[in-house]
């Protein structure tokens, strides 16, 4: 078992932002890819961005420019910083590792709640 503890969430207004961390409590995963993932109501979950443990990242297209990943190796913590956020970033979000490129561990905690109302 692997716990992935997700926070950060709340309401905000369209263009507000929000910051989302994700506390590996089992520290396990510093040397793997770690993502922040979506899920928005009556779609299917995806990655919206994930970053190497040397600092590489990669983001949806979506939300690039806007969302910035980051990670704290000494603190076992991978931040999400959420800018000019739109309606369609309603989502619960998820963290995870990427056990191999690509493929998040088969284990999901509960998540952070974002919701962007107009």
């Amino acid at each position: 078992q692997v716990q992935l503890v997700e926070s950060g969430g709340g309401l905000v207004q369209p263009g507000g932002s929000l910051r989302l961390s994700c506390v590996d409590s089992g520290r396990i995963f510093g040397g793997l890819v770690m993502g922040w993932y979506r899920q928005a109501p009556g779609k299917q979950r995806e990655l919206v961005a994930s970053i190497s443990s040397t600092g590489s990242t990669n983001y949806e297209y979506s939300v690039k420019g806007r969302f910035t990943i980051s990670r704290d190796n000494a603190k076992t913590t991978v931040y999400l910083q959420m800018n000019s956020l739109r309606p369609e970033d309603t989502a619960v979000y998820y963290c995870n590792a990427e056990i191999v490129p690509g493929q998040p561990f088969d284990s999901w905690g509960q998540g952070t709640r974002v919701t962007v109302f107009s």
